[in-house]
């Protein structure tokens, strides 16, 4: 998130139109959803947009950091934005978000990484109720195939 924290020293915590990606891993019926350490919430892999990265690369980046999964065969499936789509982090940085949501095949388990607790497969029915609210809206809108 270079591109963001660099632009944060001068905006400070006013909101941003931040372009990332989402990735959604499906195995088994089963959702991989991580634990974030900054709200400590549930929410599929995703993150801002790096300078001249393609949101495809953002999606594959954002889950290999988030979870140490190489995703492949990034299929777009749908993009959120406008009312909802607006989140404070618990530091204060706002942001309105634009977010492209790809499916992704991944292989191997997750682990943690420095941004999250926790990184796992859950039950399509059993998801934890504890979910970021674009997680939940992104949910609303998809078919977990």
């Amino acid at each position: 998130m270079g591109y963001v924290l660099d632009l944060r020293k001068d905006v400070g915590s006013r909101p941003l139109i931040v372009v990332g990606a989402a990735a959604v891993v499906v195995r088994d019926h089963q959702l991989l959803l991580v634990h974030r350490l900054d709200n400590h919430l549930w929410g599929l892999p995703a993150g801002s947009k790096e300078l001249h990265e393609s949101l495809e690369t953002t999606a594959i980046r954002e889950l290999r950091e988030e979870t140490g999964l190489v995703g492949t065969g990034p299929e777009l499936l749908t993009n959120v934005s406008g009312l909802g789509a607006q989140y404070q982090y618990p530091n204060g940085d706002q942001i309105d978000s634009v977010t492209a949501i790809y499916r992704l095949t991944a292989v191997g388990e997750p682990t943690g990484s420095n941004e999250t607790s926790e990184s796992r497969f859950w039950d399509r029915d059993r998801l934890p109720t504890a979910l970021t609210p674009i997680t939940r809206q992104i949910l609303s809108e998809i078919q977990l195939a």
